[in-house]
């Protein structure tokens, strides 16, 4: 499975900060839960790269 692969399965996302000062995603699927916390400075490259994304996929449409 890839970036171009389609799935069709719904997922939960949520994101916020924790109490001790990480940057969480929180996938649930399926009764799968992923949490994934990150360094705020990382939160931030994210951020960057999902803009960067966005951009890139303006151009294709």
């Amino acid at each position: 499975m890839g970036i171009n692969s389609e799935r069709d399965i719904e997922a939960n996302m949520q994101i916020g900060p924790t109490d001790q000062g990480m940057v969480r995603i929180f996938i649930e699927s399926q009764g799968v839960e992923v949490p994934m916390d990150f360094e705020p400075e990382e939160a931030e490259e994210i951020a960057e790269e999902i803009l960067a994304a966005a951009a890139a996929a303006r151009v294709v449409k």
